[in-house]
């Protein structure tokens, strides 16, 4: 049995903030030592980040609000409100993000309406309510109200995973099934001015976006005018340190996020050993050298994570270009930003045969999530 991504979309909010000029409002805010200072220009600078996008309408200097609450344009100070005040523009502008995904994602996939949906898997760490993000998803695109709902909530930047091998275990379990996977991350709304080493790196990678698929391994929904993409293959691997260096915690002025600067170390260390079981699920790839694959979709943690992974997997400049244009234009969108990878390379120009993808993201743990695919033509 075939599982097939039958549609990939995504989503972002309106509001850009221009990499350069987020830069100079954290640099330049008044709690910063000499030294936050220069973490935050180093950080900013060294990113690999041009554009990112943000739901807090009010976080752009081109935008000035009588009753500031996270950014004051008149003064450039940063503000800091309670994680209750941040939750509710979660509530809100998540509905959203995760709406407009949603419904791109049904609009796409050929052959395929809403009355066909029979799972919707919801994924998210930076907010929560109830009724969430399945359930609003549901009213707004009419499904069925039988639709069976998962939610897959604070996994962090790998979980796009763990919800895709969900799907196709729907699939491979029910023939008629029609899966609808909906990631979406308000990233923006946890940033804050600090000087501490973890916080800056944060701040300085971190977006908001969203990403949708369509799943299904149903034989009678016509055949793809466009390439598509086969689930082959998933596994998860716990790398043997690096726990504390990677983790998400809740706090009194929104979540804070760990994101140690060992980590490009320990991916270095260990990423081999966490593809290897990935790897061997295919007789056909058992002794090919990594390169030798011919896309890599990685999740952008950070440039430096990507350039301990091309480094050590001896990945050519080409086959970064989806994960590094990915962080240039979009930032770190957390457990979406794959799945942006992912659509890079579903976007290129198909070849007359099949092409292997191999895709992996890292997340708190410190857990390394890699999956097999197949752009198939249409």
């Amino acid at each position: 049995m075939t599982v097939l991504m039958r549609s990939l979309e995504t989503a972002v909010p309106t509001t850009v903030m221009v990499q350069s000029e987020v830069r100079d409002v954290f640099a330049a805010q008044p709690g910063l030592s000499r030294l936050g200072k220069r973490l935050v220009t180093a950080a900013f600078d060294s990113s690999g980040i041009d554009t990112r996008y943000t739901a807090v309408d009010e976080m752009t200097l081109e935008r000035h609000s009588e009753e500031p609450v996270f950014f004051d344009s008149a003064t450039m100070a940063i503000l800091s409100p309670g994680t209750k005040v941040r939750n509710e523009v979660y509530a809100e502008a998540g509905t959203r993000l995760f709406v407009e995904a949603a419904r791109k994602a049904l609009d796409a996939a050929e052959g395929v309406e809403a009355a066909d949906i029979t799972h919707v898997v919801t994924v998210s760490c930076t907010g929560f309510f109830n009724p969430g993000p399945d359930y609003k998803i549901v009213r707004a695109l009419g499904l069925d109200p039988s639709v069976q709902r998962y939610h897959l909530g604070f996994m962090g930047c790998y979980a796009a995973f763990p919800a895709l091998r969900a799907a196709k275990s729907f699939c491979e379990a029910d023939s008629r099934a029609v899966v609808l996977v909906v990631s979406a991350e308000l990233c923006s709304l946890h940033v804050r001015t600090s000087n501490n080493p973890d916080t800056i790196v944060g701040t300085s990678l971190f977006a908001d976006g969203a990403a949708a698929a369509v799943i299904s391994a149903r034989s009678d929904l016509p055949q793809p005018s466009a390439p598509v993409l086969s689930l082959d293959f998933f596994e998860t691997t716990l790398t043997p340190v690096g726990e504390e260096s990677m983790a998400w915690n809740i706090g009194d002025e929104g979540f804070e996020m760990v994101l140690g600067t060992y980590v490009p170390h320990i991916i270095d260390e260990h990423i081999v050993g966490a593809l290897a079981p990935l790897l061997e699920r295919d007789e056909s790839l058992i002794g090919l050298e990594h390169r030798d694959i011919e896309h890599w979709a990685i999740h952008p943690g950070g440039r430096s994570i990507l350039d301990k992974v091309q480094a050590k997997l001896k990945l050519s400049d080409s086959q970064l270009v989806p994960a590094r244009e990915t962080l240039r234009n979009y930032g770190n969108m957390s457990s979406a930003t794959v799945m942006f990878v992912l659509k890079h390379i579903l976007d290129q120009p198909a070849g007359e045969a099949d092409e292997r993808i191999c895709s992996m993201a890292f997340g708190p743990g410190l857990t390394v999530e890699t999956a097999l695919l197949t752009k198939t033509s249409a």
